[in-house]
Order: C-alpha cells, then sequence, then structure tokens
C-alpha cells in the first residue's frame, strides 16, 4: 500500500500492538448504520411551508424523501442502533473495542435534552458493555465522522490502540421543521435546511499488518476564513434549531478550493483521479454534485468510475452520508474487493477532507455473501 499515514516513529504502548508503528496500517473492519422508521416525502415537507414559497425543492435536489426520528428516536439512540449493527457484521465483540469516538453534530439524548457532560460517547459505551474502552466526543460539523477516521487511523498507526469504533447519531429534522415556518423564497439562507435526514452511522477501524488494502491516505483542512458561512443554533422561538446556509458560495468555495487537496491525497497514495473506481462525496444536492463532478473532471482531465449519489431517499444526513451510501452499495453487492474508494468531505468550517481506501474482505459480510 502505499501512502499510509504513519504518524510517528515512537514505539507503540506496551501490551497494546506486536508491530512497530512504521509497519501498521489501518482498515475498516466494518460498518454499520439505523435509519429511522418514519420517511417524509419532499411532497409533504413543501406542504408543511408557513408560506407559498413556488419551490419545487424535489428537482432542485433529487431528494425525494428523508427519513425522521419519530417518538423515543433521537441522536443517541441511533447512534446506539448504528453501533449495534456494525458488531452485528463484525467478528468482533464490544468489550474488544479499545476506544470510541462519538462525531456527531447533533448530542440529543431524550427528546431535546443535549449532552454534553457527560459525554454522549460514556453513555454509549457503557449501553454497549465496552466499559475498558476509551471514549471521547468531537465535534466538526458535517465532516464529523470523517475526522474521527482520520483520529482513529493515527491512534493506530502510531500503535496506541488495536482497534475502535467512530459512530454517529444525526437528529437534524428539527432544522427543516424550523425552516418550514420562515423560508419565503428560494433564496432563503435557510433553504438547505429543508434537504436534511436522521441517520446513525458506526465503523470499526482496526490495525492490519498487511499492505495490500485497508486506508492508504486521509487529508483535511480547514479554511476558517469561511466559517460564517453556514451557523447553525438553537432556534429560540421552536423546539430544535436552526441553521443559515449561503449555500452557492459554499458551493463555490468548494469547487475552487478542493482540487489542491484531493491532488496531494492522490499524489500520496500513488493513483490518479480516473483510477478511483468510486467517489463518494457528502451528498447535498443531486446538482451540486455533478457540478463538483465536472469541475474536477476538468481539473484532473479524467473521471472516476462512479460517482456516488444517495441522496433520493435519504436527504443530506450530516455526518453520517459517507457511511450511509457506503452500507447501502456494501447490500446491494456493488463494491467488489480491489475497489478504490476515495470519500470527499465539505462541511462548515469550511472543512475540506479525503479518505482513500481499498476495498477488501469486509464486502463478504454485507448482502447475500452476509
Amino acid at each position: 500500500m502505499k501512502g499510509n499515514i504513519n504518524c510517528s516513529s515512537s514505539k507503540p504502548t506496551k501490551g497494546k500492538s506486536d508491530l512497530q508503528p512504521s509497519h501498521l496500517c489501518s482498515r475498516f473492519e466494518s460498518i454499520g448504520i439505523s435509519l429511522p422508521e418514519k420517511s417524509l416525502s419532499t411532497d409533504n415537507l413543501m406542504k408543511k411551508m408557513k408560506h407559498k414559497t413556488n419551490i419545487d425543492l424535489e428537482r432542485l435536489t433529487g431528494i425525494e424523501a428523508r427519513r425522521v426520528c419519530g417518538k423515543n428516536e433521537d441522536s443517541y439512540m441511533l447512534a446506539l442502533s448504528a453501533a449495534m449493527d456494525c458488531l452485528e457484521h463484525s467478528r468482533y465483540k464490544s468489550k474488544d473495542l479499545e476506544i470510541i469516538i462519538v462525531c456527531s453534530i447533533t448530542r440529543y439524548k431524550g427528546e431535546f435534552n443535549h449532552v454534553y457532560e457527560p459525554p454522549l460517547s460514556l453513555y454509549l459505551k457503557e449501553e454497549l458493555g465496552a466499559h475498558g474502552a476509551m471514549n471521547f466526543d468531537i465535534s466538526n460539523a458535517c465532516a464529523g465522522m470523517m475526522t474521527g477516521v482520520y483520529i482513529l487511523n493515527n491512534f493506530i498507526t502510531r500503535g496506541v490502540v488495536k482497534r475502535g469504533m467512530v459512530v454517529s447519531g444525526e437528529y437534524i429534522t428539527h432544522l427543516s421543521e424550523n425552516a418550514a415556518h420562515d423560508v419565503r423564497t428560494i433564496a432563503s439562507r435557510q433553504l438547505a435546511s429543508l434537504t436534511v435526514g436522521d441517520a446513525g452511522a458506526a465503523a470499526i477501524i482496526e490495525g492490519c499488518g498487511t499492505k495490500d488494502g485497508g486506508l492508504t491516505v486521509s487529508h483535511f483542512t480547514t479554511l476558517a476564513k469561511y466559517s460564517r458561512l453556514c451557523i447553525g443554533k438553537p432556534c429560540g422561538k421552536r423546539p430544535g434549531a436552526v441553521m443559515r446556509t449561503r449555500a452557492r458560495k459554499i458551493h463555490k468555495v468548494a469547487i475552487s478550493d478542493s482540487p489542491p487537496i484531493l491532488k496531494e491525497a492522490l499524489r500520496d497514495s500513488g493513483i490518479g483521479y480516473e483510477d478511483i473506481d468510486y467517489v463518494i462525496p457528502h451528498q447535498t444536492s443531486e446538482r451540486a454534485i455533478h457540478s463538483g463532478a465536472k469541475h474536477l473532471s476538468a481539473y484532473f482531465g479524467g473521471m472516476p468510475k462512479n460517482i456516488v449519489i444517495n441522496l433520493k431517499d435519504y436527504g443530506n444526513t450530516a455526518s453520517t452520508t459517507h457511511f450511509l451510501a457506503m452500507y447501502r452499495y456494501l447490500e446491494e453487492g456493488r463494491f467488489k474487493e480491489g475497489d478504490r474508494i476515495m470519500l470527499i468531505c465539505f462541511a462548515s468550517g469550511l472543512v475540506i477532507g479525503v479518505v482513500i481506501f481499498t476495498m477488501d474482505g469486509m464486502v463478504e459480510q454485507y448482502g447475500s455473501n452476509n
């Protein structure tokens, strides 16, 4: 494998690994998801609008429906269900996990009770029975899970731990409910709030002593000067939050600033953009994804074999979006061993992140192979 991240030459923690860090790489061992039972169509969401807008949101975004949390469903329950599903597809038990990182934007536990201390990761690890695991929460907007992957990969390649779980539960459709009261025109800064959906996702990442497959590279950068382009905060008038986004400006900045970051990641992994079998971008809108793909194609002078669009039935599920798409493709048997996969995240901040990995025997754990 080319381009493995070996973040330190120090010796691994005693008893944690028999391999020196320079020989360590990491791989996705399993992933899991959870989705609320209730589905809300875009048509029915637009019927809830307080003001007549004449916005054809489905045509504009490609989103036909999204999952919506119901009674007794929240960030915690979505994260917990996803973690359990991940373990069901894994050869490990919860007691084998050495670290759990919760990466969601929302941390609701009990309707709109937002948990900070104790952290959601502590509740999660205790419920799972992973009592010996380290745990902490991080927050990096829609790049949360990808950031968790970056951190856990770092821990593994330095020999600190052998395996761990990255998990998120996003209960964000209250943004849509609140936007439905305020959006008047297509120019509204709350328009993007109408695209979101609820979901949970989890991934177990483990160290591997082989250079055949697994994670090859991960790159992240933050362009803080654009931090005001998307702001979320408590609603004040109604339960939940509001999000105000300058969506066109964010898209323009992401298109102009992401190619050099992708180029560096591809160079470090020793492959070209056209060698990628599947690109999974952040799922914002179908138009935005096609526009970004066209720009990258012109920049690199080639196209990956497939661009994954998973918006139709789920919408934008924030930090869980890449793993929801991967899970679906695994269940449908679309991936095969040896496929090169690139995950690209764009998040408020502005955060741009890239993870490249090679699909391996994990495909046997899903769909008809499972």
